[in-house]
């Protein structure tokens, strides 16, 4: 049987349902607004189904694993066997019901759910396309509409994802078996994560990258520390050579590398990961029968409160464009609809951190020392190295570092840096400390817990002020 072309009005259309998409609809719920929140795959989005948790989730285990079988030091002896389908249904399980308590949140806060592909149609319609055969189609008319699409992994020439041996980022999370050797296409945030979880499940990986180092948008002492660790565990980089070419073989796969000199390299493996971006999902909502177009590359341009060039359609998350990171999609979605239901709301970017979850953590928020005296401050910086850190030596785990840049006049603590275990953590502190226009003085007062990793950022904030107790000041 198939179902009508029938039509159904709403305060506030979001298209798509991961963290910016839900967190967008439940808040505008909240203000007392008529919302319909439209998700064509999971509910979460790639964040909580095929990217954030699951890789969390895999990279906790691969740290358990690898821990337990490299303890000597600590008198611990121990050969972990890995059951890697066991671990794929216990990261499932997560997955699942973290999914499964956004569709009820949304529910319970009265947001109607709608299964299937929204296009626009208008400037205030959109047609649904549900899916499976005969589920018809259905329009909706909105006063406000929040783009939330998101994006999904670049597929480069010659590695199409439709191959068995080729991965995207979501085929290597959904992986019930470990490659005996894998070769990885980019040295980013997500290659990093991911060649760094399956050498500690046991793969022989080879990172290939075009360019002359890892992780390209951080400091050079950053990028250091996760590099050496990754050469540790045996991962084998290849700097300045791009993927050009594959070739089947009995075995597996064969890699082609190119330089820009055109010398060739092949590396030999079981599976190919391709990790060099992602792009955004903005070409199946016919944005033109809105009278909206994206830039060259795809993405919508935004105004503070997430406004595109239509006073009434917003866009939130990756579709908007950098930082394409899932928490600052769900500040985007709050500013959307507090801003739709008439409150003043803008998204302040200094304040967002990043984190990498390689080993150790990386995180930063604001900015670099290079960024504010770019920037006319007159900066000081603080650091607290790991070694110096009763807590870390307790975990055998002193690679790294906490740092504070503040402008020196006023003590105003402008970003940080911190490559540590639990960074994605510690840096929360200096991110509240940017939001709320904390100076150095504020942090180094702050009793911290001892022994913890937090004293770090409070040795730091005292090293910046010329008065630190437990490492020499600069």
């Amino acid at each position: 049987m198939v179902m009508g072309d029938v039509t159904t009005g709403t305060d506030v259309l979001v298209i798509g349902g991961g963290p910016g998409g839900y967190v967008a609809a439940i808040r505008a719920a909240q203000r007392d607004l008529d919302v319909t929140l439209v998700e064509k795959d999971a509910y979460g989005g790639t964040c909580l189904n095929h990217g954030c948790i699951p890789s969390k989730a895999l990279i906790h285990a691969a740290d358990v694993a690898h821990e337990a079988g490299t303890a000597e030091a600590l008198g611990i002896h121990a050969d972990p066997a890995v059951d890697a389908a066991a671990l794929a249904d216990w990261k499932d399980g997560v997955v699942d019901q973290l999914t499964g308590g956004v569709e009820k949140l949304c529910k319970a806060n009265g947001v109607t759910l709608i299964e299937g592909t929204a296009a626009f149609s208008g400037e205030h319609t959109a047609r649904i396309a549900h899916g499976g055969d005969g589920q018809g189609m259905e329009s909706v008319e909105f006063e406000h509409a929040i783009v939330a699409t998101g994006s999904r992994p670049i597929e480069v020439p010659n590695f199409p994802y439709a191959e068995e041996a080729v991965w995207s980022s979501r085929d290597a999370l959904g992986a019930e078996t470990v490659p005996d050797h894998l070769v990885v296409v980019g040295a980013g945030y997500i290659g990093m994560e991911l060649s760094t979880t399956f050498a500690k499940l046991g793969a022989d990986v080879t990172v290939v990258e075009m360019l002359d180092d890892v992780l390209p948008t951080y400091e050079d002492d950053v990028k250091r520390v996760v590099r050496s660790r990754a050469e540790e565990l045996g991962i084998e980089f290849s700097f300045g050579e791009g993927a050009s070419d594959r070739r089947e073989t009995a075995d597996g796969i064969e890699v082609v590398t190119e330089t820009e000199d055109g010398e060739e390299s092949v590396y030999a493996a079981d599976r190919v990961l391709v990790a060099v971006g992602r792009e955004p999902v903005t070409d199946t909502l016919e944005l033109d029968a809105a009278g909206l177009e994206p830039d060259a590359d795809g993405f919508l341009e935004t105004d503070a409160q997430g406004r595109t060039d239509l006073d009434h359609v917003f866009a939130v998350g990756d579709v908007a464009g950098d930082p394409m990171l899932a928490h600052a999609a769900s500040r985007e979605g709050i500013v959307a609809a507090e801003t739709i239901a008439g409150e003043p709301a803008a998204l302040d970017a200094q304040a967002v951190p990043s984190a990498v979850f390689t080993d150790p953590e990386i995180a930063t928020v604001g900015l670099t020392e290079a960024e504010a005296t770019a920037e006319g401050f007159d900066t000081v910086v603080g650091e607290m190295p790991l070694r110096a850190s009763g807590r870390a030596l307790t975990m055998d785990e002193t690679d790294g570092f906490v740092r504070i840049v503040a402008d020196e006049p006023s003590g105003y603590v402008l970003g940080g840096q911190v490559v540590a275990p639990e960074a994605s953590e510690l840096i929360a502190e200096i991110g509240l400390a940017i939001e709320m226009g904390a100076t150095l003085a504020d942090v180094a007062g702050t009793i911290h817990t001892h022994p913890t990793l937090s004293e770090a950022v409070m040795e730091a904030a005292e090293n910046a002020m010329g008065q630190a107790i437990h490492t020499l000041n600069r």
